[in-house]
């Protein structure tokens, strides 16, 4: 089904699951639509109980600046138990041309986030080889 997406949005996909407690090691993955700058705050806990109420959750400051091709995935706050201690996060950055279908994405940029803030750049030579290939 297509989808209209703004630019400046991003949007996190987790991993395809059967049911919400099935435990994955897969990445989240972020689409992050350039265009414009864009603001996003990841929420997490443990997706079972009501912790959360009492403060059991965890939150990420997500960045996009579009003048200097930069994500910056901020610090993460707070915790929950049974948390990770790192996590896989695959970015995606989205225009006309690549990463508008659900097909694992070539040139996407794959690292384990372990809490502490991380800056990913947009590598504009290989985003354009990416969508030449495609075509």
């Amino acid at each position: 089904m297509p989808l209209f997406v703004h630019a400046g949005s991003i949007i996190p996909l987790g991993p395809n699951l059967e049911y919400a407690e099935q435990p994955s090691t897969d990445a989240i993955e972020l689409r992050v639509y350039t265009g414009v700058d864009a603001d996003f705050t990841l929420y997490q806990d443990d997706g079972k109980t009501y912790k959360y109420e009492k403060g059991e959750h965890a939150t990420i400051a997500i960045h996009w600046d579009e003048a200097k091709s930069k994500l910056r995935i901020g610090d993460r706050l707070g915790q929950y138990p049974g948390m990770p201690a790192k996590q896989l996060i695959r970015v995606v950055f989205v225009d006309k041309n690549h990463g508008v279908g659900l097909e694992e994405n070539a040139s996407s940029q794959v690292f384990s986030y372990d809490g502490r803030a991380k800056e990913v750049f947009m590598v504009v030579e290989k985003f354009s080889e990416a969508h030449a290939a495609s075509q």
